[in-house]
């Protein structure tokens, strides 16, 4: 037995630590960025949003991108592109006009959400669906969640250090050339199916193909097929509804510790990345359990089961968390709430993937676009629900979107995949 997949998943892992390093960095370097040039809090917002709506429209077209190039090429084509967007904030001329810098920045961090939006898709739905065999989708999509949520963890200690350092343009310059490297090292090792590497020995191969429906290849009109299918469609509002928190998460843990449970500045930022770190224990045994379940009851059941139950213990601690009375339970409470929602990550995708099948990039382009436009609407509703009803009401909310995720996988049957449809039809 060779292990070539695992060397392909570890891969991805790195891959998912470096985009969400290069993803988040904005965001802490944004503190001298608006005292150095004068920017605003809502320029500085202006800024970031630029990347989450990028990355929100291209996750299907990114998709379909994926399927017809496959993941050799999209994701080292990828991560070139990161390096030199990433490289281009860094060298912005501090001399310029701020309204010129504002307006380099964001489309920088437009055209880097746009790049990155291919990621997941690629990676979690083309990648792994030819790379593992069926029944095993999950636990490799797990491991790449603990792979951005470490990242996302490392943004903060790295990105503040470097820019206390040696300036905020140089954070950029720096970190640039770990996504050069992402792709030299998967263009050298990566490649779109096991039989085409030279490491994988023959039974390997066997057990990846093990009750693999062959197929024809995908044809360019197949992504219509995709967008309306009934199954991915009730997966992607449910990943809408699970990303409300992911994003609350995201963008407001920080400032809800700070402001509203009174921690001192550095203190919350240790704390912020609690939740994280648990996440990323969630995730991992998110996956393992949905893969176990699957294999024994089938993808329906394997993948509902800690689908809706990750997401109603979400709801549950979340609505716990905003009624603690002290701050550290609070916290606790926090932590425990991202655990369960990030145990529905590998779920999800392995979900969707087997929906999907041979069409699992622009499959999951499709869930993943409606788990990040829930970023753009959070990133409003959100503080206006603090600020209208108080932070009470805002955690309130953030548990209902957990709720109904939880219901819409009552109704998922990932055991029903587009092509077997369509095979039905046809005889």
């Amino acid at each position: 037995m060779t292990y070539v997949r695992w060397r392909i998943v570890a891969l991805l892992v790195v891959a998912s630590f470096v985009a969400y390093l290069l993803r988040t960095n904005m965001s802490v370097a944004g503190e001298r960025m608006m005292a150095e040039h004068g920017f605003t809090k809502v320029q500085l917002g202006l800024v970031l949003a630029a990347f989450a709506w990028g990355y929100a429209l291209f996750q299907f077209p990114g998709g379909v991108y994926g399927d017809r190039l496959g993941g050799r090429r999209a994701l080292t084509a990828m991560a070139v592109l990161w390096g030199i967007l990433n490289l281009l904030v860094g060298l912005l001329p501090a001399a310029a006009p701020a309204v010129v810098l504002l307006g380099a920045l964001i489309l920088l961090r437009f055209l880097m959400g746009a790049a990155q939006a291919p990621l997941y898709p690629v990676t979690g739905g083309g990648v792994v669906y030819h790379w593992f065999p069926a029944g095993s989708w999950a636990f490799p999509n797990a491991l790449m969640n603990v792979g951005l949520t470490f990242g996302a963890a490392a943004a903060g200690p790295l990105i503040a250090w470097l820019a206390q350092t040696v300036g905020w343009r140089q954070s950029f310059v720096l970190t640039s050339p770990l996504a050069f490297l992402v792709a030299a090292v998967w263009w050298w090792y990566g490649r779109d199916r096991p039989a085409e590497h030279w490491a994988v020995g023959p039974v390997e191969l066997k057990l990846i193909d093990a009750g693999r429906a062959a197929g024809a290849p995908a044809t360019p009109t197949d992504w219509q097929r995709v967008i309306r299918n009934r199954n991915l469609l009730l997966i992607t509002a449910s990943y809408f509804c699970s990303n409300y928190v992911f994003y609350f998460f995201f963008n407001w843990l920080y400032v809800y510790l700070v402001d509203v449970r009174g921690f001192a500045l550095l203190e919350g930022g240790w704390l912020s990345a609690v939740p994280w770190m648990v996440g990323a224990g969630g995730a991992a045994a998110g996956g393992i359990l949905a893969d176990r379940l699957s294999r024994r009851h089938g993808p329906r059941l394997g993948y509902r089961i800690p689908g809706a139950v990750g997401l109603a213990f979400t709801a549950v601690l979340l609505a716990a968390a905003a009624g603690a009375a002290n701050a550290y339970v609070a916290v606790m409470l926090l932590a425990l709430c991202f655990a369960f929602q990030q145990m529905t990550e590998g779920p999800f995708w392995a979900a969707a993937v087997a929906v999907s099948g041979r069409h699992a990039s622009t499959g999951c382009g499709l869930m993943n676009t409606g788990g990040n436009v829930v970023g753009g609407i959070g990133a409003v509703l959100v503080p206006f629900t603090a600020d209208h009803l108080g932070w009470m009401a805002a955690l309130g909310t953030a548990s209902g979107f957990a709720v109904v995720g939880a219901a819409l996988w009552l109704g998922i049957r990932a055991d029903e995949a587009i092509d077997r449809d369509q095979g039905s039809a046809e005889r």
